[in-house]
């Protein structure tokens, strides 16, 4: 271990002397109260060190003391259901230590050292194991399994494998390697900064459904994707997450709030233990891990989150989960790095931000995907990472939304007229995109239907088509349009009040299957292709526009999954029955 003296402190900026043997990442403890930072960068024997603690206090001449191992997350048995802050220290821990207030210097290790869990072995001594093979499951709660696997780099024979309960720095196995005999803990130790190894990546071919309308037909995100939610103030991106939270079909959450106010993460931490698991009528909970990373604890702490919760995101990913990745905001991050990039009297590049803030951001994104495992089974798991982006005003030419947009391929832009409009989700859909639509093409079209993308493709110009005639209808009002036109704009309204808008509060409306998206957007197509055919042979537009059935096609969005085939038919017959009722008997 390097020990050195404080020469300076600037804010959570540290610098230390007599550190010529500790290396760039190394975790420190800093002054005769210990608080926790990590090198960031080293001149000969002075290092600077990002302390993850408030600094007020500290002086010159207090003493600084190398741990020799970068920051590592503790990967094990009881990460499910962990509220955790930036670095992984769990806070329920600390408050019985502290009280509700955050004391410096508490040293709580990740995961409980005192619960015992129920291990059971899946293999055998005599067994040849390798990288990222499954010792033996812990169920940890009743919807999640853990599989406790060989650490990657390691391989060799089984000499010893145990079974029973035991606590996670307890060894279960002893595997003889070239090196001599390792043992093997439940508990794992990896660096943060570094991306879990894995076999290889598969194309993002496959969708991760949301059960979102706007999201799943319009913009999909891949499993194993990258998405960013830009947005005002208000316009609704915590809702948007707690939605996919909910709904996506992802078996395990790791929520990270990196740097919001305080109320909003209280809200999120009193919300998410309520929310009932679809799947499991348990709570959401059961396959949460939160990161709770507010915008008043130290600037530091908020930079290592991310990559705190991508590391717990690949863990699981490793098991063969779906893992849904929430980082709430990386706004707030980038803030965090300009602050440090700044202390340390770096060049500023646009607007402050450090001139690597694209190349942080794109290592974050890229440890998302759909992989193959390391161990023989192949496992197939994927992490999908969504980040929300709080540009201020909600202007997206700063820094952090261009750099965002960048790397991500499914960009949902929220909008802040929509949200007032009372408009939800307020995903605008003409200036969103998601470039994985032709690559799940043909997935969609084999899964769902063959018409898929063309009922997709036809409505979405719809709503381009009416964005062009409501900039004619603002010139020179709407008696100005064709009544051609006039059925497009009527059509489009549909699509977005009956169709785009979805009430996340209503118990059938909150989720809507693909197959029931798809019928929504066969009935509004049906009676847009049946209401041009009957416009031509003469019926008048008002007619057309009030028969009855509309409303019908509006309160599809409220019919019961195992309800839809008879009331898809009816609705299809009377659309049928009524718009071709409104000609005269020559005119049929």
């Amino acid at each position: 271990m390097s020990t050195g003296v404080i020469k300076k402190v600037a804010g959570p900026l540290v610098i230390a002397t007599g550190m010529r043997d500790a290396n760039m990442f190394d975790v420190v403890r800093v002054s005769r109260q210990r608080l926790i930072g990590e090198i960031i960068e080293i001149h000969g024997d002075e290092a600077s060190i990002q302390v993850y603690e408030e600094t007020s206090g500290l002086g010159p001449g207090e003493p600084v003391e190398s741990m020799g191992v970068p920051l590592s997350a503790e990967l094990g048995p009881g990460l499910i259901s962990g509220i955790y802050d930036g670095i992984e220290r769990p806070l329920d821990e600390i408050r019985k230590i502290s009280g509700n207030n955050l004391k410096r210097g508490v040293e709580v290790p990740a995961l409980n050292r005192e619960k015992k869990w129920e291990f059971i072995a899946a293999v055998k001594a005599g067994d040849n194991v390798g990288p990222g093979d499954v010792l033996g499951t812990v169920e940890e709660t009743v919807v999640v399994t853990q599989k406790i696997m060989v650490p990657p780099k390691m391989k060799g024979t089984v000499k010893e494998i145990k079974e029973g309960s035991y606590k996670v720095d307890e060894v279960i196995a002893v595997i003889t390697t070239d090196d001599g005999d390792k043992e093997i803990t439940m508990m794992q130790r990896w660096p943060v900064r570094v991306g879990r190894p894995y076999q290889k990546k598969l194309p993002p071919e496959k969708p991760l459904v949301t059960g979102q309308r706007v999201i799943d037909t319009f913009f999909p995100i891949a499993r194993g994707g990258v998405a960013a939610v830009p947005g005002p103030f208000g316009s609704g991106k915590t809702v948007i997450q707690h939605q996919l939270a909910k709904w996506a079909e992802a078996d395990i959450v790791v929520y990270i709030g990196c740097g919001e106010r305080g109320n909003e993460m209280t809200d999120v931490l009193n919300e998410f233990p309520e929310l009932i698991d679809p799947r499991t009528g348990e709570s959401l909970m059961k396959r949460t891990v939160l990161i709770a990373n507010t915008s008043d604890m130290p600037v530091a702490a908020r930079e290592a989150s991310i990559y705190t919760g991508i590391t717990i995101a690949e863990y699981f990913r490793d098991m063969g989960y779906s893992v849904a990745l929430m980082a709430d905001s990386t706004s707030r991050w980038a803030e965090a790095l300009r602050e440090m990039s700044g202390r340390l009297e770096e060049m500023p590049g646009e607007e402050g931000y450090p001139a690597y803030l694209g190349s942080r951001l794109a290592e974050f994104y890229e440890r998302a995907g759909d992989v193959i495992s390391l161990g023989k089974d192949n496992r197939e798991g994927a992490l999908t990472a969504i980040g929300a982006v709080s540009p201020p005003g909600g202007d997206i030419s700063e820094p952090v939304s261009q750099a965002t947009l960048r790397i991500v391929k499914v960009f949902w832009s929220l909008d802040a007229d929509l949200a007032a409009e009372r408009h939800f989700p307020a995903v605008n859909w003409l200036n969103s995109y998601s470039l994985y639509l032709d690559d799940m093409e043909k997935w969609f079209n084999a899964s769902v239907k063959s018409e898929w993308m063309d009922c997709r493709q036809e409505m979405m110009g719809l709503l381009q088509d009416e964005s062009e005639l409501e900039e004619i209808v603002k010139m020179v009002g709407i008696d100005a349009l064709s009544p051609n036109d006039r059925l497009k704009m009527e059509t489009s309204r549909s699509i977005r009040e009956d169709f785009l808008h979805q009430n996340s509060f209503h118990e059938i409306d909150t989720y809507s299957s693909l197959k029931k998206q798809y019928m929504m957007m066969k009935l509004i197509l049906a009676y847009y292709e049946n209401a041009v055919q009957v416009l031509e042979k003469g019926a008048e537009l008002n007619d057309i526009i009030d028969i009855p059935v509309r409303e019908k096609i509006g309160r599809f969005k409220y019919v019961n999954e195992d309800k839809l085939e008879n009331n898809y038919k009816e609705v299809i017959e009377e659309i049928q029955t009524q718009t071709f009722g409104l000609l005269g008997k020559e005119e049929r």
